[in-house]
């Protein structure tokens, strides 16, 4: 069975309570949240904080099912301690190097964190991301390839993937053997400028789930398909910052309605 997630970043001031009543009265059942400086849990304090952060969480049904954070060890043990089965990261290269010489670096680092997160039973997600990131699944799959499947999964945000350019069951083949959770946004390109422009530059305008280039329903189609039963995350991402909340609560009620679109005749 699906499980809805939301990624808590635009509630950064939000006490935990009330936080937690916001995701379970919308209609989650759990978060992806952020352990960053300025957030409710920093990197500083996570040993103390993310459990605590779980168990306020847990009073309210709801799961911490992934953080967003560091991958390293302070964080790994203490997503074990709180009960949380990923570390949610994406994959960067840096300016200065070359694709192929990054991907080398980030495997013979992500090796070195294996003993370690078999040890705590806490798996990395690693996202696909537009720009300077490992932004498409092939990418993801050649990344992951030589990695443990029980420390390393991919995390698949088909709204990367559109605005790189590949089909959604394409891409849901790739990483489908190491698929971990999948994310729902949806973006599509503007151009920064006006058509006077010598050379035009673009850049992403976070929508909502019927308006970008992603096909939520040929995505979820394809989840369904293949009896896809696990985290499907809303990252809650939109260039309309006024309307997070308002926004957030009608895709989930349009994911919600595509997973539950023929069950009834079935």
């Amino acid at each position: 069975m699906v499980q809805y997630s939301v990624f808590t970043k635009p509630w950064k001031t939000l006490p935990l309570d009330e936080l937690a009543q916001f995701v379970h009265e919308t209609g989650f059942d759990g978060v992806e949240f952020p352990v960053r400086p300025g957030f409710q849990v920093e990197p500083q304090a996570i040993r103390k904080d993310l459990p605590a952060a779980a168990e306020t969480f847990a009073k309210y049904g709801v799961s911490i099912f992934s953080v967003a954070g560091n991958t390293d060890e302070a964080t790994i043990r203490a997503c074990a301690e709180a009960g949380v089965p990923m570390i949610r990261t994406m994959a960067a290269i840096p300016a200065g190097q070359g694709y192929m010489a990054a991907v080398s670096d980030l495997q013979n680092s992500y090796k070195a964190l294996q003993p370690l997160l078999k040890e705590m039973g806490v798996k990395i997600g690693v996202q696909n991301h537009f720009g300077r990131y490992i932004s498409n699944a092939m990418g993801l799959h050649h990344l992951l390839l030589p990695l443990d499947a029980a420390c390393y999964c991919a995390v698949l945000d088909p709204s990367h993937q559109a605005l790189c350019g590949c089909e959604p069951e394409m891409a849901l083949d790739i990483v489908w053997p190491r698929l971990g959770m999948a994310n729902l946004k949806s973006a599509y390109w503007r151009p920064e400028q006006g058509p006077e422009a010598e050379f035009a530059t673009w850049k992403p305008y976070w929508t909502d789930a019927r308006h970008g280039l992603a096909s939520w329903p040929r995505f979820i189609a394809e989840l369904k398909r293949r009896n896809y039963d696990g985290v499907v995350c809303l990252t809650a991402e939109y260039s309309d910052e006024e309307r997070v909340e308002t926004l957030i609560a009608q895709d989930l009620a349009v994911a919600k309605a595509l997973f539950a679109e023929g069950e009834a005749d079935g």
